[in-house]
């Protein structure tokens, strides 16, 4: 039933589509995501263009009028050799590895448990902002009421802009420092 099922579905698919599938199937792979298969054909179509780009460029260089195979088949190899590096010989990985372990690994500091990077180093830390409202001293809140007594009565109903605002609250932030203990 399940043949079935996948039959109507490779309907349905373009033909590159299927060829991928079937790619995938001759491979072994049975079981994945749907979308495999547009990544493979996303990956499939853009190294056709890269190749046949460069065959084009190849092509315009030789004074072609046309692409011609031998310009794809050079590409291709460009393409191979660019894109595909070949590791170091065994033999030169083994001697960079002796040379590499011949030096020691720095003692460690941290005592047991996890170590954990320096405080200041840390996005954790405590960041206290104390809000401390301003108060004028009680003697020259004491001369500011006296002077409006001996002024005008009427003047006294017009909020003064000179005098500062009493609750005015004054923002004060510190760095906290390491406790010894």
């Amino acid at each position: 039933m399940e043949g079935k099922k996948m039959a109507e579905g490779d309907e349905d698919l373009p033909r590159d589509a299927k060829i991928v599938k079937s790619l995938l199937k001759s491979m072994g792979v049975e079981d994945y995501e749907p979308r495999v298969i547009h990544q493979f054909l996303e990956l499939w179509y853009r190294y056709v263009v890269d190749v046949l780009t460069d065959a084009q460029v190849y092509s315009e260089h030789a004074g072609k009028a046309a692409i011609d195979s031998d310009d794809v088949k050079l590409a291709i190899q460009s393409k191979v050799n660019f894109s595909f590096s070949q590791p170091p010989p065994r033999e030169v990985l083994l001697e960079l590895a002796r040379n590499r372990n011949k030096i020691p690994l720095p003692k460690s500091i941290a005592g047991p448990g996890i170590p954990l990077p320096p405080e200041q180093d840390t996005l954790i830390l405590p960041n206290y902002q104390v809000a401390i409202p301003k108060k004028q001293p009680a003697q020259a809140v004491e001369e500011t009421e006296e002077d409006d007594d001996s002024a005008d009565p009427n003047s006294s109903q017009e909020p003064k802009t000179d005098a500062p605002q009493q609750h005015t609250p004054q923002r004060v932030s510190f760095p906290l420092t390491k406790r010894t203990k």
